[in-house]
Protein backbone atom coordinates (compact mmCIF):
# COMPACT_ATOMS: atom_id res chain seq x y z
CA UNK A 1 0.00 0.00 0.00
CA UNK A 2 1.24 3.38 -1.06
CA UNK A 3 1.59 6.07 1.95
CA UNK A 4 -1.25 8.55 1.24
CA UNK A 5 -1.80 11.02 4.08
CA UNK A 6 1.45 13.11 5.06
CA UNK A 7 2.70 14.06 8.14
CA UNK A 8 1.98 16.99 9.96
CA UNK A 9 5.32 18.50 9.47
CA UNK A 10 5.32 17.71 5.52
CA UNK A 11 1.69 19.08 5.03
CA UNK A 12 2.37 22.57 6.79
CA UNK A 13 5.62 22.52 4.57
CA UNK A 14 3.42 22.30 1.33
CA UNK A 15 0.82 24.37 2.50
CA UNK A 16 3.62 27.41 3.42
CA UNK A 17 1.53 29.68 1.09
CA UNK A 18 -1.73 28.95 2.20
CA UNK A 19 -4.40 28.75 4.73
CA UNK A 20 -2.93 28.24 8.19
CA UNK A 21 -3.19 25.07 9.85
CA UNK A 22 -5.28 24.47 12.90
CA UNK A 23 -6.46 21.18 14.98
CA UNK A 24 -8.57 19.28 14.10
CA UNK A 25 -10.65 19.07 17.21
CA UNK A 26 -10.60 22.65 17.74
CA UNK A 27 -12.30 23.08 14.63
CA UNK A 28 -15.29 20.84 14.85
CA UNK A 29 -14.02 17.99 13.58
CA UNK A 30 -13.57 14.27 15.26
CA UNK A 31 -9.90 13.38 14.24
CA UNK A 32 -11.14 9.71 14.02
CA UNK A 33 -13.64 10.80 11.60
CA UNK A 34 -12.04 13.11 9.44
CA UNK A 35 -8.89 10.35 9.19
CA UNK A 36 -11.65 8.29 7.59
CA UNK A 37 -10.72 10.62 4.39
CA UNK A 38 -7.38 9.33 4.21
CA UNK A 39 -8.54 5.36 4.67
CA UNK A 40 -11.22 5.81 1.31
CA UNK A 41 -9.15 8.43 -0.72
CA UNK A 42 -5.94 5.26 -0.27
CA UNK A 43 -8.30 2.91 -1.11
CA UNK A 44 -8.87 3.90 -4.49
CA UNK A 45 -5.53 4.44 -5.42
CA UNK A 46 -5.21 0.83 -4.33
CA UNK A 47 -7.73 -0.48 -6.30
CA UNK A 48 -7.28 1.19 -9.69
CA UNK A 49 -9.72 3.70 -9.90
CA UNK A 50 -7.36 6.85 -9.59
CA UNK A 51 -3.89 7.46 -9.32
CA UNK A 52 -3.90 10.54 -7.50
CA UNK A 53 -5.67 12.67 -5.31
CA UNK A 54 -5.35 15.75 -2.99
CA UNK A 55 -7.52 16.57 -0.79
CA UNK A 56 -7.89 19.70 1.38
CA UNK A 57 -10.53 20.95 4.74
CA UNK A 58 -10.68 24.30 5.82
CA UNK A 59 -12.59 25.34 8.93
CA UNK A 60 -12.89 28.81 10.54
CA UNK A 61 -10.16 30.19 8.17
CA UNK A 62 -7.67 26.88 9.08
CA UNK A 63 -6.65 24.11 7.48
CA UNK A 64 -7.86 20.67 9.24
CA UNK A 65 -6.71 18.03 6.98
CA UNK A 66 -4.75 18.08 4.02
CA UNK A 67 -3.40 14.32 2.40
CA UNK A 68 -1.91 13.70 -0.88
CA UNK A 69 -2.08 9.88 -2.17
CA UNK A 70 -1.15 7.62 -4.85
CA UNK A 71 0.73 9.11 -7.86
CA UNK A 72 1.28 12.26 -9.47
CA UNK A 73 2.52 10.84 -12.42
CA UNK A 74 2.69 6.68 -12.17
CA UNK A 75 5.22 5.91 -15.12
CA UNK A 76 8.05 8.20 -13.81
CA UNK A 77 7.76 7.27 -10.80
CA UNK A 78 6.31 10.52 -8.65
CA UNK A 79 4.42 10.68 -5.83
CA UNK A 80 1.70 12.71 -5.21
CA UNK A 81 2.27 16.03 -3.24
CA UNK A 82 0.44 18.64 -1.24
CA UNK A 83 1.70 20.61 -3.58
CA UNK A 84 1.32 18.97 -7.09
CA UNK A 85 -0.18 21.92 -9.72
CA UNK A 86 -3.77 20.53 -11.44
CA UNK A 87 -5.62 21.53 -14.63
CA UNK A 88 -8.54 22.90 -13.15
CA UNK A 89 -10.63 23.85 -15.71
CA UNK A 90 -14.00 24.70 -15.17
CA UNK A 91 -12.91 25.95 -11.61
CA UNK A 92 -11.46 28.43 -13.67
CA UNK A 93 -15.12 30.34 -14.17
CA UNK A 94 -15.18 30.97 -10.50
CA UNK A 95 -11.95 32.82 -10.69
CA UNK A 96 -13.21 34.93 -14.06
CA UNK A 97 -16.44 35.92 -12.70
CA UNK A 98 -14.85 37.70 -9.62
CA UNK A 99 -12.66 39.41 -11.73
CA UNK A 100 -16.19 40.60 -13.89
CA UNK A 101 -17.18 41.95 -10.43
CA UNK A 102 -13.89 43.60 -10.18
CA UNK A 103 -14.57 45.46 -12.83
CA UNK A 104 -18.43 46.09 -12.04
CA UNK A 105 -17.72 47.36 -8.60
CA UNK A 106 -15.27 50.01 -10.33
CA UNK A 107 -18.37 51.04 -12.12
CA UNK A 108 -16.76 49.88 -15.36
CA UNK A 109 -19.54 47.43 -15.99
CA UNK A 110 -22.71 46.44 -15.27
CA UNK A 111 -24.83 43.14 -15.28
CA UNK A 112 -26.94 44.38 -17.74
CA UNK A 113 -24.66 45.33 -20.18
CA UNK A 114 -25.01 43.94 -23.59
CA UNK A 115 -22.09 41.51 -24.64
CA UNK A 116 -22.25 42.67 -28.02
CA UNK A 117 -20.49 46.13 -26.73
CA UNK A 118 -16.99 44.70 -26.86
CA UNK A 119 -17.84 42.08 -29.00
CA UNK A 120 -19.47 43.31 -31.81
CA UNK A 121 -20.40 39.85 -33.36
CA UNK A 122 -22.95 39.22 -31.13
CA UNK A 123 -24.81 42.97 -32.30
CA UNK A 124 -26.44 39.93 -35.00
CA UNK A 125 -26.46 37.23 -32.87
CA UNK A 126 -28.98 34.08 -34.03
CA UNK A 127 -30.70 31.08 -32.42
CA UNK A 128 -31.13 27.85 -34.63
CA UNK A 129 -35.34 27.78 -35.30
CA UNK A 130 -37.35 25.77 -33.05
CA UNK A 131 -37.96 23.53 -36.35
CA UNK A 132 -33.59 22.58 -36.09
CA UNK A 133 -33.34 23.76 -39.65
CA UNK A 134 -32.42 27.72 -40.38
CA UNK A 135 -32.05 30.30 -37.64
CA UNK A 136 -34.01 33.32 -36.07
CA UNK A 137 -32.90 36.31 -34.62
CA UNK A 138 -31.67 37.11 -30.78
CA UNK A 139 -35.17 38.36 -29.54
CA UNK A 140 -32.76 40.60 -27.39
CA UNK A 141 -28.84 41.18 -26.58
CA UNK A 142 -26.65 38.94 -24.62
CA UNK A 143 -25.71 40.28 -21.42
CA UNK A 144 -22.72 39.82 -18.59
CA UNK A 145 -25.45 38.66 -16.45
CA UNK A 146 -26.79 35.95 -18.85
CA UNK A 147 -23.26 34.66 -19.23
CA UNK A 148 -22.19 34.55 -15.98
CA UNK A 149 -25.11 32.85 -15.70
CA UNK A 150 -24.83 30.21 -18.55
CA UNK A 151 -28.47 31.52 -19.24
CA UNK A 152 -27.16 33.11 -22.68
CA UNK A 153 -28.88 30.27 -24.92
CA UNK A 154 -24.66 30.00 -25.74
CA UNK A 155 -23.33 25.88 -25.90
CA UNK A 156 -19.77 24.31 -26.53
CA UNK A 157 -20.54 23.13 -29.42
CA UNK A 158 -21.54 19.43 -28.84
CA UNK A 159 -25.49 20.09 -29.58
CA UNK A 160 -26.06 17.93 -32.85
CA UNK A 161 -27.89 20.93 -34.33
CA UNK A 162 -24.52 23.12 -34.13
CA UNK A 163 -22.10 20.19 -33.65
CA UNK A 164 -20.90 20.33 -37.66
CA UNK A 165 -21.10 24.46 -37.57
CA UNK A 166 -18.74 24.52 -34.85
CA UNK A 167 -16.30 21.85 -35.85
CA UNK A 168 -16.51 23.73 -39.31
CA UNK A 169 -15.17 27.08 -37.25
CA UNK A 170 -12.89 25.24 -35.20
CA UNK A 171 -15.01 25.47 -32.03
CA UNK A 172 -15.97 22.75 -29.66
CA UNK A 173 -14.88 18.93 -29.10
CA UNK A 174 -15.90 17.76 -32.59
CA UNK A 175 -13.02 20.06 -34.10
CA UNK A 176 -10.35 18.27 -31.80
CA UNK A 177 -9.99 21.77 -30.33
CA UNK A 178 -11.41 21.12 -27.09
CA UNK A 179 -13.69 23.10 -24.64
CA UNK A 180 -11.29 24.19 -22.81
CA UNK A 181 -9.12 25.34 -25.41
CA UNK A 182 -5.97 22.52 -24.68
CA UNK A 183 -4.17 23.48 -27.76
CA UNK A 184 -3.87 27.00 -26.51
CA UNK A 185 -2.99 28.32 -30.32
CA UNK A 186 -5.09 31.36 -30.12
CA UNK A 187 -6.09 34.19 -28.70
CA UNK A 188 -8.88 33.85 -26.57
CA UNK A 189 -10.33 37.57 -28.29
CA UNK A 190 -10.46 35.99 -31.77
CA UNK A 191 -11.93 32.99 -31.17
CA UNK A 192 -15.27 34.62 -28.92
CA UNK A 193 -15.24 37.00 -32.02
CA UNK A 194 -15.67 34.01 -34.24
CA UNK A 195 -18.28 32.38 -32.07
CA UNK A 196 -20.44 35.26 -32.02
CA UNK A 197 -21.38 34.58 -35.70
CA UNK A 198 -21.99 30.84 -34.58
CA UNK A 199 -26.33 30.30 -34.07
CA UNK A 200 -26.63 29.68 -30.13
CA UNK A 201 -29.10 27.16 -29.10
CA UNK A 202 -31.86 28.62 -27.30
CA UNK A 203 -33.26 32.41 -27.13
CA UNK A 204 -31.15 34.52 -24.03
CA UNK A 205 -32.81 34.10 -20.80
CA UNK A 206 -35.10 31.13 -21.77
CA UNK A 207 -32.45 27.78 -20.48
CA UNK A 208 -30.00 27.17 -18.51
CA UNK A 209 -26.69 26.19 -21.06
CA UNK A 210 -23.31 25.13 -19.90
CA UNK A 211 -21.33 26.54 -22.94
CA UNK A 212 -18.24 29.17 -23.48
CA UNK A 213 -20.32 31.67 -21.84
CA UNK A 214 -17.10 32.57 -18.84
CA UNK A 215 -14.65 32.25 -21.94
CA UNK A 216 -16.40 35.26 -23.69
CA UNK A 217 -16.30 37.06 -20.14
CA UNK A 218 -12.17 36.80 -20.21
CA UNK A 219 -12.40 38.70 -23.64
CA UNK A 220 -14.71 41.27 -21.98
CA UNK A 221 -12.46 41.74 -19.05
CA UNK A 222 -9.57 41.76 -21.20
CA UNK A 223 -11.15 44.78 -23.85
CA UNK A 224 -13.22 46.62 -20.59
CA UNK A 225 -9.55 46.57 -18.46
CA UNK A 226 -7.28 47.19 -21.52
CA UNK A 227 -4.88 44.82 -20.01
CA UNK A 228 -4.22 41.14 -21.27
CA UNK A 229 -6.55 38.74 -19.40
CA UNK A 230 -3.96 36.99 -17.94
CA UNK A 231 -2.25 40.25 -16.29
CA UNK A 232 -5.79 41.40 -14.83
CA UNK A 233 -5.91 37.87 -13.51
CA UNK A 234 -2.59 38.45 -11.56
CA UNK A 235 -2.47 41.41 -10.83
CA UNK A 236 -5.81 41.71 -9.45
CA UNK A 237 -6.74 38.70 -8.03
CA UNK A 238 -3.72 36.25 -7.75
CA UNK A 239 -0.97 38.00 -6.01
CA UNK A 240 -3.15 39.97 -3.95
CA UNK A 241 -4.31 36.80 -2.88
CA UNK A 242 -0.98 35.33 -2.56
CA UNK A 243 -1.74 32.13 -4.97
CA UNK A 244 1.98 31.66 -6.94
CA UNK A 245 1.25 28.37 -8.08
CA UNK A 246 -1.87 29.81 -10.12
CA UNK A 247 -0.87 29.99 -13.82
CA UNK A 248 -2.69 29.64 -17.47
CA UNK A 249 0.39 28.30 -18.60
CA UNK A 250 3.28 27.04 -15.95
CA UNK A 251 6.68 28.23 -15.85
CA UNK A 252 9.26 25.49 -16.72
CA UNK A 253 10.62 25.18 -13.52
CA UNK A 254 7.48 23.80 -11.94
CA UNK A 255 6.87 21.22 -14.77
CA UNK A 256 7.77 18.64 -11.90
CA UNK A 257 4.96 19.42 -9.71
CA UNK A 258 2.21 18.78 -12.88
CA UNK A 259 0.44 15.73 -12.15
CA UNK A 260 -0.42 13.78 -14.91
CA UNK A 261 -3.39 12.79 -16.94
CA UNK A 262 -5.02 9.71 -17.06
CA UNK A 263 -8.28 8.74 -18.66
CA UNK A 264 -10.73 6.15 -17.12
CA UNK A 265 -11.62 2.69 -19.23
CA UNK A 266 -14.57 0.80 -19.85
CA UNK A 267 -12.68 -1.96 -16.70
CA UNK A 268 -13.32 0.30 -14.01
CA UNK A 269 -9.58 1.50 -14.26
CA UNK A 270 -7.36 3.98 -16.03
CA UNK A 271 -4.51 4.72 -18.29
CA UNK A 272 -2.46 7.46 -18.80
CA UNK A 273 -3.85 10.08 -21.11
CA UNK A 274 -1.86 11.15 -24.57
CA UNK A 275 0.48 13.74 -24.82
CA UNK A 276 -2.06 15.88 -27.45
CA UNK A 277 -3.93 18.47 -26.43
CA UNK A 278 -6.60 16.51 -25.31
CA UNK A 279 -4.70 14.84 -23.22
CA UNK A 280 -1.44 16.40 -20.73
CA UNK A 281 -2.68 19.51 -22.96
CA UNK A 282 0.38 22.34 -24.00
CA UNK A 283 0.48 23.64 -20.41
CA UNK A 284 4.47 23.66 -20.32
CA UNK A 285 5.74 23.55 -23.91
CA UNK A 286 4.33 24.73 -26.87
CA UNK A 287 2.26 27.96 -27.98
CA UNK A 288 0.73 30.16 -25.02
CA UNK A 289 -1.93 32.26 -26.84
CA UNK A 290 -5.36 31.20 -25.03
CA UNK A 291 -6.37 32.49 -22.07
CA UNK A 292 -9.37 30.48 -21.45
CA UNK A 293 -11.40 32.39 -18.67
CA UNK A 294 -13.67 29.71 -18.48
CA UNK A 295 -11.10 26.29 -18.49
CA UNK A 296 -7.67 27.73 -18.60
CA UNK A 297 -6.27 27.41 -15.47
CA UNK A 298 -3.64 25.32 -13.63
CA UNK A 299 -3.60 25.56 -9.51
CA UNK A 300 -3.14 23.62 -6.39
CA UNK A 301 -5.26 22.92 -3.51
CA UNK A 302 -3.71 25.22 -1.60
CA UNK A 303 -4.12 28.13 -3.56
CA UNK A 304 -7.20 27.42 -4.17
CA UNK A 305 -8.33 26.98 -1.16
CA UNK A 306 -7.15 30.50 -0.67
CA UNK A 307 -9.27 31.69 -3.63
CA UNK A 308 -12.50 30.10 -2.12
CA UNK A 309 -11.98 31.60 1.81
CA UNK A 310 -11.69 34.94 0.10
CA UNK A 311 -15.32 34.28 -0.60
CA UNK A 312 -16.44 33.05 2.27
CA UNK A 313 -14.85 35.88 3.94
CA UNK A 314 -16.89 38.47 1.76
CA UNK A 315 -14.45 39.32 0.23
CA UNK A 316 -11.29 39.58 1.75
CA UNK A 317 -8.16 37.46 2.85
CA UNK A 318 -5.09 38.82 5.20
CA UNK A 319 -5.88 42.50 4.32
CA UNK A 320 -6.28 42.00 0.60
CA UNK A 321 -10.17 43.03 -0.54
CA UNK A 322 -11.19 42.24 -3.51
CA UNK A 323 -14.95 42.44 -3.28
CA UNK A 324 -17.47 43.84 -1.04
CA UNK A 325 -19.56 41.49 0.81
CA UNK A 326 -22.86 42.79 -0.73
CA UNK A 327 -21.09 41.48 -4.27
CA UNK A 328 -19.99 38.20 -2.67
CA UNK A 329 -23.80 37.88 -1.60
CA UNK A 330 -25.36 38.59 -5.21
CA UNK A 331 -22.90 36.36 -6.33
CA UNK A 332 -23.85 33.31 -4.51
CA UNK A 333 -27.29 33.95 -4.38
CA UNK A 334 -29.63 31.64 -6.89
CA UNK A 335 -30.09 34.24 -10.18
CA UNK A 336 -32.24 32.20 -12.51
CA UNK A 337 -34.68 29.88 -10.32
CA UNK A 338 -36.08 26.63 -12.27
CA UNK A 339 -34.20 27.35 -15.50
CA UNK A 340 -31.52 25.63 -13.57
CA UNK A 341 -33.84 22.35 -12.43
CA UNK A 342 -36.12 21.53 -10.03
CA UNK A 343 -35.13 24.38 -7.10
CA UNK A 344 -33.05 22.26 -4.87
CA UNK A 345 -30.35 23.65 -5.89
CA UNK A 346 -29.93 27.03 -8.00
CA UNK A 347 -26.98 28.90 -10.13
CA UNK A 348 -25.78 32.38 -9.18
CA UNK A 349 -23.06 34.54 -10.94
CA UNK A 350 -20.56 31.64 -11.18
CA UNK A 351 -21.04 29.21 -8.68
CA UNK A 352 -24.20 26.58 -8.53
CA UNK A 353 -26.11 27.04 -4.82
CA UNK A 354 -27.88 24.67 -2.80
CA UNK A 355 -31.38 25.64 -2.02
CA UNK A 356 -32.81 22.49 -0.15
CA UNK A 357 -30.24 20.02 1.17
CA UNK A 358 -32.94 17.78 1.80
CA UNK A 359 -34.96 17.61 -1.74
CA UNK A 360 -31.13 17.76 -3.23
CA UNK A 361 -30.24 14.97 -1.04
CA UNK A 362 -26.85 16.28 -0.19
CA UNK A 363 -24.91 16.87 2.48
CA UNK A 364 -24.35 20.47 3.48
CA UNK A 365 -26.37 23.79 4.12
CA UNK A 366 -28.73 26.13 2.63
CA UNK A 367 -26.84 28.46 0.69
CA UNK A 368 -23.31 26.29 0.00
CA UNK A 369 -21.97 26.96 -3.46
CA UNK A 370 -19.18 25.44 -5.78
CA UNK A 371 -19.03 23.85 -8.64
CA UNK A 372 -16.39 21.41 -10.32
CA UNK A 373 -13.78 21.02 -13.44
CA UNK A 374 -13.57 18.19 -15.96
CA UNK A 375 -10.87 16.77 -15.09
CA UNK A 376 -13.07 15.20 -11.73
CA UNK A 377 -11.77 17.93 -9.84
CA UNK A 378 -14.39 19.83 -7.12
CA UNK A 379 -14.71 22.46 -4.94
CA UNK A 380 -17.75 24.41 -2.46
CA UNK A 381 -18.13 26.66 0.20
CA UNK A 382 -20.20 26.37 3.03
CA UNK A 383 -20.78 29.24 5.00
CA UNK A 384 -23.02 27.68 7.40
CA UNK A 385 -20.49 25.54 8.32
CA UNK A 386 -17.76 28.60 7.68
CA UNK A 387 -16.09 25.72 5.46
CA UNK A 388 -13.80 25.31 2.28
CA UNK A 389 -12.80 21.75 0.62
CA UNK A 390 -11.13 21.59 -2.35
CA UNK A 391 -11.24 17.94 -4.10
CA UNK A 392 -8.12 17.09 -6.82
CA UNK A 393 -7.53 14.49 -9.54
CA UNK A 394 -7.00 14.77 -12.71
CA UNK A 395 -9.46 11.92 -14.58
CA UNK A 396 -10.29 12.72 -18.46
CA UNK A 397 -13.21 11.01 -19.04
CA UNK A 398 -14.14 10.47 -15.56
CA UNK A 399 -15.93 6.77 -16.09
CA UNK A 400 -18.68 7.99 -13.66
CA UNK A 401 -16.23 8.64 -10.83
CA UNK A 402 -18.24 9.25 -7.45
CA UNK A 403 -14.72 9.60 -5.19
CA UNK A 404 -16.14 14.07 -4.81
CA UNK A 405 -19.48 13.03 -4.14
CA UNK A 406 -17.88 10.76 -1.44
CA UNK A 407 -15.28 13.28 -0.22
CA UNK A 408 -18.45 15.40 0.25
CA UNK A 409 -20.03 12.78 3.13
CA UNK A 410 -16.50 12.24 4.57
CA UNK A 411 -16.04 15.94 5.53
CA UNK A 412 -19.70 16.32 6.55
CA UNK A 413 -19.54 13.42 8.79
CA UNK A 414 -16.40 14.19 10.62
CA UNK A 415 -18.21 18.09 11.57
CA UNK A 416 -19.18 16.84 15.25
CA UNK A 417 -19.64 20.69 16.69
CA UNK A 418 -19.28 24.18 15.98
CA UNK A 419 -15.19 24.80 16.42
CA UNK A 420 -13.84 27.85 17.66
CA UNK A 421 -13.54 30.59 14.79
CA UNK A 422 -10.29 32.39 15.04
CA UNK A 423 -10.45 36.71 14.80
CA UNK A 424 -10.42 37.71 11.07
CA UNK A 425 -9.01 40.45 9.35
CA UNK A 426 -11.35 43.07 7.88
Amino acid sequence: MLVGFLSLAIAASALAQGLPRGRPEQLGFAPERLARIDSVMQRYVDSGRVAGVVTLVARHGRVAQVGAYGWADREAGRRMSADAIFRIASQTKAVTSVAVMVLVEEGRLRLADPASRWLPSFATATVVADTGRGRVPVRRPVTIRDLLTHTAGISYGTDSLVQDLYRIAGLGPAAGYGWYFADKTEPICTSMDRLGSLPFVAQPGTRFVYGYNTDILGCVVERVSGQPFDDFLRTRILFPLRMPDTHFFLPPEKRDRLAAVYAANDRGGYVRADDGPRGQGAYVDGPSASFSGGAGLLSTASDYARFLQLLLNGGTLDGARILAPATVALMTADQIGNLYGSGASGFGLGFEVLLDPGRAAQYGTRGRFGWGGAYATNYWVDPGEDLVAVFMVQLLPSGGLDLADRFRTLVYQAIVGPGQAAPRRP
